[in-house]
């Protein structure tokens, strides 16, 4: 019997995913067609959803992007009941196709399931080997064994801080006290990043064997989940995977038949940024306001309610699985010297194919951009990537060979972070994209550290007098002397890389915020206040469209005849511009 599986994470639904499953569930009934058909999450092709794929009677796979209720119907009708694909909508198969290049150098572990199980069906799980690395190492391995094939694996956090993992899980491990407990912070909240998302509702399970062999490893009977409640299907999918997981005897009370005790709760965040601090995590779970608090003592000594806690992020705990199963040196023979096994990068931006691409690390910024993400969108050109979020930084295009490794780009001012890798291109104003990072930071300051709450509103209002055209001489090197005073002077991570985004524009980009202050241009053309529109006579074909479209009514002439703009009546909208198909229109 034929399989048909339809992509309905958060971004296949977006893109009209559901109305692709309905029409195919209407033909099915219709045309009484004898096919399987599933749902599944999303296997990072963003890009091209909603994403349809047919695997036939001898386990061929065809997969189809951007399909719409009528294209579904389509397939229907030629491929599943007349067993003739539709080549030109089919973006996986057995011919090469443009995407291959896309998984030609991903090395999938953390989302190997993803897109290929149905994530509502723990038995699927377990076909893939799902629940085989708890039990064997219940069954096999003592605490200390786990811990140190974790630590031989060079597994790091990878939530930001790329801390060794197994390292980690020792300090807890040999922490004084009976009770532990381990948190899964699901807490992802930097612009462009969803890894943590997709992950939840593609392959919830792996996250929770994870948390499972964790937590045999510390000592700890409870668990939580921090998921932020604006991921409500990964936290839907989360509730209905762990009450599957306790109906078979997986969780709770001797779990898989051992004298081991292990239970897992979800606490939904209310998507406060700094809840992502792992100590204001703990406070925000106490029921308390999330606010970070001073280290020493750290959680693995005094954490969940004064007790031992241990804390990975989504991402971390779903390689844990895979490396007791294949072996930390199979985990440790990808990477580089420091930074072993695979990361998770989520494409957005300016880049052609966004979406989830998971690499071995010690590739190149290059490769990402162009072999995976297909280069940049409409023929621009690569200026920079945005990495880490708001504690990130911006590395530019002539540094694309760099390679993806935590010391590699801890030195550029930027940080691996959690994983969004944000592409820009010539279009794109560094100054204003400092600003766009800042001003998140400054929003989501808890205002617990004077520095961090004054700080980073005097940076900012520094950054919208310079993108406004009021930019004045000593506003780098105040901006400079700020973003160290807030570095140095802050209680967490989040405050003491907030000016990271100024500082790395500043470092690689200088020309721009020296145009903005002292030319009043905006090399990119992007901030309003610097941008004056004209029109080339030459090249106006008197069509009116321009006209029509400016709200100001800024611009005058004949139908026929060559227009003009009014600078004082202009408003700068930018609707000329977009208007125009000649390319009369000329940005200044």
């Amino acid at each position: 019997m034929k399989t048909i599986k339809v992509g309905l994470g958060t971004c296949g639904v977006s893109a009209g995913g559901e109305k692709t499953y309905e029409a195919i569930k209407d033909e099915i009934e219709k045309q009484n067609i004898q096919v399987m058909l599933r749902e599944t999450g999303c296997n990072g092709m963003c890009y091209r959803e909603p994403l349809m794929e047919v695997i036939d009677e001898q386990n061929h796979s065809f997969v189809y992007g951007d399909v719409t209720p009528e294209k579904a119907k389509r397939i229907m009708t030629d491929h599943v009941l007349a067993g003739k694909p539709v080549s030109e909508w089919i973006v996986q198969g057995s011919a090469p196709s443009e995407d291959d290049s896309f998984f030609k150098k991903q090395n999938r572990i953390v989302l190997r399931n993803c897109g290929i199980i149905d994530p509502n069906s723990i038995d699927e799980y377990m076909a893939t080997g799902g629940y085989q690395a708890i039990q064997k190492v219940l069954k096999e391995y003592t605490p200390e064994d786990v811990i140190d094939i974790i630590t031989r694996s060079g597994l790091r956090g990878r939530g930001g801080g790329g801390f060794l993992t197994g390292v980690k899980w020792k300090f807890c491990r040999q922490a004084e006290g009976k009770k532990k407990y381990i948190i899964c912070n699901a807490d992802e909240g930097d612009p462009g990043a969803f890894m943590d998302r997709s992950t939840l509702e593609s392959d919830p399970h792996s996250v929770l064997e994870g948390m499972m062999i964790c937590a045999y490893a510390i000592g700890a009977e409870d668990g939580y989940i921090y998921c932020r409640a604006e991921y409500p299907k990964a936290v839907q999918r989360l509730k209905d995977s762990i009450r599957r997981a306790l109906a078979k005897g997986f969780l709770g009370k001797n779990i898989f038949g051992s004298n081991v005790n292990f239970s897992i709760k979800i606490k939904e965040g209310a998507g406060a940024f700094v809840c992502g601090e792992e100590t204001a995590l703990i406070a925000s779970i106490e029921g308390k306001r999330g606010m970070p608090r001073f280290r020493p003592p750290f959680p693995a000594n005094k954490g969940l309610w004064g007790k031992p806690t241990n804390i990975n992020n989504v991402e971390t705990f779903a390689n844990v699985a895979w490396i007791i199963m294949n072996g930390p040196e199979a985990f440790a023979a990808m990477g580089t010297e420091n930074s072993k096994g695979t990361k998770v990068f989520a494409l957005s931006g300016k880049v052609a194919r966004g979406g989830l691409a998971e690499v071995p690390m010690g590739i190149t910024i290059n490769e990402i951009v162009y072999d995976i993400g297909g280069g940049i969108k409409d023929g621009k050109k690569f200026k920079a990537v945005q990495m880490g979020g708001p504690s990130g930084g911006s590395i530019p295009a002539s540094m694309g060979d760099l390679q993806i490794d935590y010391q590699q780009i801890n030195k550029t001012g930027a940080i691996m972070g959690s994983g969004g890798l944000v592409v820009m291109d010539e279009t794109t104003c560094m100054v204003d994209m400092a600003k766009f990072f800042l001003r998140f930071t400054q929003d989501e300051s808890c205002g617990k550290c004077t520095f961090c709450r004054i700080g980073t509103k005097r940076m900012l209002e520094i950054l919208e007098r310079i993108t406004d055209g009021n930019g004045k001489e000593g506003d780098i090197e105040l901006l400079r002397d700020l973003a160290y005073q807030i570095k140095n002077n802050t209680i967490c991570g989040l405050g003491q890389t907030a000016p990271n985004p100024v500082l790395t524009t500043l470092k690689y980009f200088p020309e721009e915020y020296e145009a903005h202050i002292r030319d009043k241009k905006c090399p990119a053309h992007s901030c309003p206040a610097l941008v004056t529109y004209t029109i080339k006579a030459d090249a106006c074909k008197g069509c009116m469209a321009c006209a029509k479209a400016c709200p100001a009514e800024a611009i005058k002439g004949e139908k026929k005849k060559p227009h003009e703009i009014d600078p004082e009546k202009c408003v700068k909208c930018g609707k000329c511009f977009e208007t125009c198909k000649f390319g009369a229109v000329i940005k200044n």
